[in-house]
């Protein structure tokens, strides 16, 4: 199945309270209780059984969250977008709202000179499984703790981390964050990349990555 970019999905009508997040169509609603949520997240699962396509659903006390992905295809498809627009309308009927501005990913980067040798420690350490159709990353098999990317080093760098975040966040929210982390005393290492991502440090050099999901190649 053929697997959609994050500007093809943004292209699409009737996902206003959706965001793109990583390969996923992300959101939030702020349901208010949990009997809401509660409800909210049954008819959620009526619709999943009806389209065979099942999202991770969060439910906590004031909002429920919502993430959906194709598994098998790697990436968005029209199925996300389908399921996506028809949980919009579920929650219209209940009167909640959605808050996908807030939606964002972690994930672990680390530089290795040599990743094969250096992945199985860390699947062994972590607990994790290996991601389908991706041989440098790790993921949590109980979907708790953010995944671990391996990025292959062509020759050792001693003047930088050899480990650092990956914040995802939605496009439209990037330029705030980043904004904010610079006038919280943070540096612009590098913005060569944008919008796919742009590295900064804080003032010790300890860096980060702002990511979105847009300026990347969808997947085969």
């Amino acid at each position: 199945m053929e697997t959609l970019s994050a500007e093809a999905v943004a292209d699409y009508d009737g996902l206003e309270d959706w965001r793109v997040v990583r390969a996923t169509l992300r959101t939030s609603f702020a349901t208010g209780s949990f009997a809401v949520g509660s409800r909210l997240v049954g008819r959620i699962a009526q619709i999943a059984d009806e389209l065979n396509h099942h999202p991770d659903l969060t439910l906590r006390y004031p909002d429920v969250q919502v993430v959906t992905t194709s598994h098998d295809a790697g990436g968005l498809t029209e199925r996300d977008v389908t399921l996506a627009r028809r949980i919009s309308e579920l929650a219209r009927q209940e009167e909640v709202r959605a808050e996908p501005s807030g939606c964002s990913a972690l994930e672990i980067a680390i530089d290795a000179l040599d990743r094969d040798a250096v992945l199985p420690f860390w699947r062994a350490v972590l607990a994790y499984d290996d991601v389908p159709g991706d041989a440098d990353a790790l993921t949590d098999p109980q979907g708790r703790h953010p995944d671990v990317w391996f990025q292959q080093m062509d020759a050792e760098r001693p003047q930088r981390n050899r480990i650092h975040l990956d914040v995802d966040v939605p496009r439209d929210v990037a330029e705030a964050r980043i904004q904010a982390a610079l006038d919280a005393g943070g540096v612009m290492v590098s913005d060569g990349h944008a919008p796919a991502f742009w590295v900064l440090a804080d003032v010790e050099g300890n860096e980060a990555c702002v990511c979105t999901a847009f300026g990347r190649a969808p997947s085969a």
